[in-house]
């Protein structure tokens, strides 16, 4: 069913494409400076954003072509003040975009047929543009980098607001975490590092790695692509992988080696300066019940010694026993997915996991809960879980003492959105803009455009 609905959509968003290829390639669709944007870039970027699986919507070309001509000013700065990328930063931004594309599609061939061309190709058509987006979105930081919002700035923002316009927050809770994931010894691994070395066996054989790697890898994102990762450095992947990666030269392949993920084998396909290209093959070991048994036995434990203490620490317990790396750092606390950057603990309860909605529910503040199983929904992978309900806040209208995280934040981006506007209507008024009059009526584009351009073009 799924295949069906994917191979209908890819040939409507194909034909679409490559109809409006046709009859508008070489249309100017605006002139920014000394930049101009065609039409067909609107296309490429409107196919990009059917492909990665919105439906259709022609209105949306109108905030595309909107976007690029914020891109081309800001780029166009960028020039004046030296702001750049590294090609490094460029191709790894290129390959990801790729990856995610394809994965979309649903294999690198589907992709090819969406758009007529090959990978190689459209890869070299979305360099510039790319690289033009990541000097921009450098440049727009540097043109923000200075705002700052003290305490009295957010006073001041919360006292502007009305009365009747406060926001009004859920009820949030702040929980803690101790997991206790499954862990298999020795004897229960030797299987699956056997099954990854009969796999390297086979490719050393002569064996095609592409095709082993789609057939076998049990790594979702790249087995499609032929076990492919694209360029990364040496920040990206977890050590074990990038030791690996970096010390191989190309088309060499290493030994099986196991990483946190499981057990691979990889080979190198090309260097670039202090970038590497690889594809792997991934063999992720089946959770055994024995090995759940372990995991239980050992949070039964540490439950035990907790309800014991008179004044546990949570956070050190978690520090010390958890196995879960995104929040043993954090003292456990789960973070809300919504304000990672701010690292709010302050999670509405409409966005617990369902999983942890069910057991804090009925938790007091300052308890622990008895170690409950968790399935995890995207991975599937099953553990044992300890969790603690830190603080519950109910429903209520926004004030300084409780919410001074939230208004600080959204008084930053208010200051940040009015420096940004403030800069655009500067460069707009310096800057030669002339948009095509099929656009000029778009509604994200008003005041783009000076009242003589927009006359002119109506009397051409």
């Amino acid at each position: 069913m799924r295949k069906i609905g994917l191979s209908i959509f890819t040939s409507f968003i194909f034909l679409s494409f490559a109809q409006a290829q046709v009859h508008t390639l070489d249309k100017i669709a605006a002139v920014v400076g000394s930049g101009i944007i065609l039409q067909s870039d609107i296309e490429l970027q409107y196919a990009q954003y059917l492909v990665s699986g919105q439906q259709p919507n022609p209105s949306i070309k109108c905030l595309i072509l909107q976007n690029q001509l914020t891109q081309k000013l800001l780029a166009q700065q960028a020039v004046i003040d030296s702001v750049q990328v590294k090609d490094e930063e460029v191709d790894s931004e290129v390959d990801r975009r790729m990856r995610s594309f394809i994965q979309r599609a649903g294999s690198q061939d589907k992709l090819e047929q969406f758009l007529g061309r090959s990978v190689i190709q459209y890869k070299d058509e979305l360099r510039p543009d790319i690289k033009e987006s990541l000097i921009a979105q450098r440049m727009r930081s540097q043109i923000t980098e200075k705002v700052n919002t003290t305490p009295q700035d957010v006073k001041d923002y919360f006292e502007k607001l009305s009365k009747d316009s406060l926001p009004t927050y859920n009820k949030e809770v702040e929980v803690g975490e101790i997991v206790f994931q499954p862990k298999l010894n020795k004897e229960e691994k030797e299987f699956y590092k056997q099954k990854a070395e009969e796999l390297r066996a086979r490719v050393k054989k002569g064996e095609d790695f592409a095709n082993l790697a789609r057939l076998y890898s049990q790594d979702p994102g790249s087995a499609p692509e032929g076990g492919d990762l694209g360029f990364f450095d040496r920040t990206v992947m977890v050590k074990e992988f990038t030791a690996q990666a970096f010390k191989l030269k190309t088309g060499e392949i290493s030994p099986v080696f196991e990483t946190e993920h499981g057990f691979h084998f990889l080979q190198v396909i090309e260097r670039r300066g202090e970038q590497v290209h690889v594809r792997h093959i991934l063999v992720i070991p089946a959770v055994t019940q024995a090995s759940l048994n372990r995991a239980k036995a050992t949070a039964d434990s540490v439950y035990n010694l907790m309800i014991k203490a008179k004044n546990f620490d949570f956070s050190s317990a978690a520090a010390y026993y958890s196995d879960d790396k995104e929040t043993k750092y954090n003292g456990g606390m789960l973070l809300n997915a919504e304000n990672v950057q701010t690292r709010s603990t302050y999670i509405p309860t409409d966005k617990l996991d369902p999983q942890v909605a069910l057991i804090t529910d009925t938790m007091k503040v300052g308890s622990v809960s008895k170690p409950a199983l968790f399935n995890d929904p995207q991975t599937g992978k099953q553990s044992y879980k300890i969790l603690y309900l830190k603080s519950v806040t109910n429903a209520h209208k926004a004030n300084l003492e409780q919410d001074f995280a939230k208004l600080k934040e959204d008084a930053t981006n208010q200051k940040l959105s009015r420096t940004i506007s403030e800069w655009f209507a500067k460069r707009r008024k310096e800057t030669f803009i002339k948009i095509d009059p099929e656009y000029q009526g778009c509604p994200p584009l008003k005041g783009w455009v000076s009242d003589e351009t927009t006359a002119q073009a109506k009397t051409e």
